[in-house]
């Protein structure tokens, strides 16, 4: 099976395809609204996962990115910002390790870029770059009964958020998800994801990218792309809160910037929940203004929700979401606790 074949198979159970995303299988609301309750698996084609290889990946990628490569093992994933000299974010990963080979994944508009990227920096260190696609599926599973609909299939989970377990070529992540709910990655062999995919449908629902996207704004997951790169100090989208910088581990590309920034107290931005009732849907960049129509921050991610309107993750200054109200498009948006403390005395999300 080549990821065309798994593609295809997908379409012929009822899924849209475009740009490798599955939009839905059949509506997007109906799924949505399954997602809220019920048991959904997705598939994450849109998604790009490079492998790190060689005696010197390790070493390599921890002068790279603003999280300790060295804390990655086959039990233990975490994200981690990659910035600009400047301290300006060009991409947010999921790290995790199988196999002494380390894993980064992003979305596929950024993947090219950073590729080619980090390999300038590669020089004469024993590494090579590589996507995954032709031999690695990546699928998600979320629901109340996530974790038993798993251990039909695999003997041991990763309990804790962030944990993973490595199955020879197979990988589990445990990811934050809503409350009641269990939610999980599955990264699979090519050859082994279509009847991994078919037993687990059978407890769990097929929906599209959204719903997936959905989980992940709810969780207070930030994603940089294409509008979003070089716009973010990692702060300002909380990775600090995400326990995606770790400030012990050394030099790094744009270290000085953020360390500065952590250790003066100099934090005026932050990311906030939030929702707006609208039938035309915000861009990831689009500005956020106040009521005197002074721009105050931007949208960095997206999603769709259940009641027809969107949720989305909004990087604002932090005088302005107390101060309030702000928009989108003349648009209010209206604020929603996160899942963890922004440690803001007058904030809704602490």
């Amino acid at each position: 099976m080549t990821i065309t074949q798994w593609q295809t198979d997908l379409v012929k159970q009822g899924a849209t395809l475009e740009q490798n995303a599955i939009l839905h299988f059949d509506d997007t609301m109906q799924e949505l609204k399954h997602t809220l309750e019920g048991n959904v698996l997705c598939d994450l084609s849109h998604l790009t996962l490079l492998m790190l290889s060689g005696a010197d990946a390790s070493n390599f990628l921890q002068g790279q990115v603003t999280n300790d490569v060295k804390l990655l093992s086959e039990a233990r994933a975490h994200y981690t910002g990659y910035c600009s000299p400047k301290g300006r974010l060009l991409g947010l990963f999921l790290a995790f390790a199988n196999q002494e080979h380390l894993y980064l994944q992003m979305p596929c508009a950024i993947a090219e870029a950073i590729t080619k990227r980090l390999r300038m920096y590669v020089l004469r260190s024993k590494v090579t770059i590589n996507d995954t696609a032709d031999h690695l599926v990546k699928m998600g599973l979320n629901g109340p009964n996530a974790e038993q609909i798993l251990a039909i299939h695999f003997a041991d989970l990763p309990k804790e958020d962030y944990a993973s377990k490595s199955i020879a070529q197979t990988t589990l992540l445990k990811l934050p998800t809503i409350a009641g709910h269990q939610r999980f990655e599955i990264v699979a062999p090519l050859d082994q994801a279509a009847t991994l995919w078919n037993a687990l449908k059978l407890a769990a629902t097929p929906v599209g990218k959204p719903c997936w996207d959905w989980l992940e704004v709810q969780s207070g997951i930030p994603e940089i792309t294409l509008s979003t790169q070089e716009q973010f100090v990692p702060q300002m989208v909380n990775l600090d809160l995400l326990n995606a910088i770790n400030f012990k581990k050394g030099c790094y590309t744009g270290q000085e910037i953020v360390a500065r920034t952590h250790y003066l107290g100099s934090v005026k931005r932050r990311t906030f929940l939030m929702q707006v009732s609208s039938d035309t849907r915000p861009n990831a960049g689009d500005k956020v203004m106040d009521a005197n129509q002074n721009e105050v921050g931007q949208i960095v991610r997206v999603a769709p929700n259940a009641a027809g309107g969107f949720d989305l993750l909004a990087e604002l200054r932090i005088e302005a979401q107390q101060a309030g109200p702000v928009f989108w498009n003349n648009q209010l948006l209206i604020s929603k606790a996160l899942p963890y403390s922004l440690g803001l005395a007058d904030s809704s999300n602490t």
